[in-house]
């Protein structure tokens, strides 16, 4: 069985433990409730505790203990808080801030922060993030069909910077027009002298600056930025890393992403997604289009496939299961290119799977996800985060 399905196995044990030690005086501190609100009896031990946890998630940092095949065993520290940049702002969606560190038994290592932040009544928007990463890698080599038996190794170090900033075009209105910035810098590049990166003359194994900058365009009707019910997204960028700015590789980068969100009945949600990628120019190997991930074509080692272009697509299934507690399952398909006239149909990957949500934020109706995914030949990933995937 998959470690990561163990360890959440183990972590529900412990809970239900937890509740089922819980004393009295849990009970105790619930104040008594008057006649608008539900009789004393129906506010369980269980949701006691589960107002208390919830108070405990924005204060303290969570543990999360994952296992992939490429990575081994990670452990590290979560945080995710969602505010108001003014309590006056009744308009705007609620603010995010999350930071992550971990550290994985092959050497990896993981530390970033992210925020998306909108005021003025949803006039703005800055959605950023910092990220160090030390990162053993495996590649398959460049192209949709290349094979997993000839997988190689190569270790990287790397410090990126992204900020997208967005004001909206039209008052009243969700769409969205503004830039996009990045600055990233690959150093210690670590890989063998017969690597096909090498031979190939691939660029990028010298690492150094891939810096950016370009447009990016929103369109964002969604109920919840980080657990949609209902609305679309539509969120586009086009960056240029001109030497000029201090990047080693002169090459152009086109992203799109669109998510559609339905809520068939109460508190069901079917979710759908469509994202391209396409990179020209001289581009370095890791700033390629990739597919996989821990939000796309799950199960998949991200950039285990990568080439000029990326396609990919799912649609997810979230329903609730219980009081805080709820499940999803998907199904995915994705596939990488020399361009988009090489992508021929019979060359697509399949991902699919499930996972469990626990809802940690009530107020923002935000959950912590665990989710197993799966492919052909042995493909799998255990992944933990917090908020929807997309």
């Amino acid at each position: 069985m998959n470690k990561g399905i163990i360890l959440t196995i183990i972590s529900l044990a412990l809970l239900k433990g937890l509740l089922a030690q819980t004393t009295d005086s849990v009970a105790a501190a619930v104040p008594v409730a008057d006649t608008a609100a539900p009789a004393k009896d129906t506010l369980s031990k269980f949701d006691s505790f589960n107002k208390k946890m919830e108070h405990l998630f924005k204060i303290i940092p969570v543990p999360i203990v994952s296992y992939s095949t490429e990575a081994g065993t990670t452990i590290g520290l979560a945080k995710f808080n969602l505010f108001k940049l003014s309590k006056k702002d009744t308009i705007s969606n609620p603010s995010k801030i999350s930071e992550v560190v971990t550290f994985s038994t092959k050497g990896r290592i993981n530390a970033s922060i992210s925020t998306e932040l909108i005021w003025k009544e949803k006039k703005y928007m800055a959605i950023s993030y910092v990220n160090y990463k030390k990162n053993p890698e495996y590649l398959f080599g460049i192209g949709n069909d290349v094979s997993r038996d000839d997988m190689e190794e190569i270790t990287t170090e790397r410090i990126k910077f992204l900020l997208n900033g967005l004001i909206r075009l039209k008052k009243d209105k969700n769409i969205y027009g503004g830039f996009i910035l990045e600055i990233m810098d690959y150093f210690n590049m670590e890989l063998d002298s017969s690597s096909f990166l090498i031979k190939d003359q691939v660029k990028g194994v010298e690492g150094g600056f891939s810096n950016g900058i370009g447009a990016s365009f929103a369109y964002d009707s969604r109920d919840n930025r980080y657990n949609a019910y209902s609305g679309s997204l539509i969120l586009t960028s086009f960056a240029w890393h001109p030497t000029f700015i201090g990047s080693k590789y002169q090459y152009s980068k086109w992203v799109l992403d669109t998510r559609k969100f339905w809520n068939p009945w109460k508190n069901h949600v079917i979710a759908v997604q469509a994202t391209t990628t396409w990179t020209d120019g001289n581009e370095p190997f890791y700033d390629m289009a990739m597919m996989g991930g821990d939000s796309k074509m799950r199960g998949y080692y991200e950039g285990a496939y990568r080439d000029n272009v990326l396609v990919d697509a799912q649609v997810e299934y979230r329903m609730p299961v219980w009081k805080i507690f709820g499940v999803a399952a998907w199904i995915a398909t994705g596939r990488v290119g020399k361009d988009y006239g090489d992508m021929s149909l019979d060359g697509f990957h399949l991902s699919y799977g499930g996972g469990i949500r626990i809802k940690v934020d009530s107020k923002n109706n935000t959950n912590m996800r665990f989710d197993f995914g799966f492919g052909p030949h042995g493909i799998s990933g255990t992944y933990i985060n917090f908020a929807e995937a997309f």
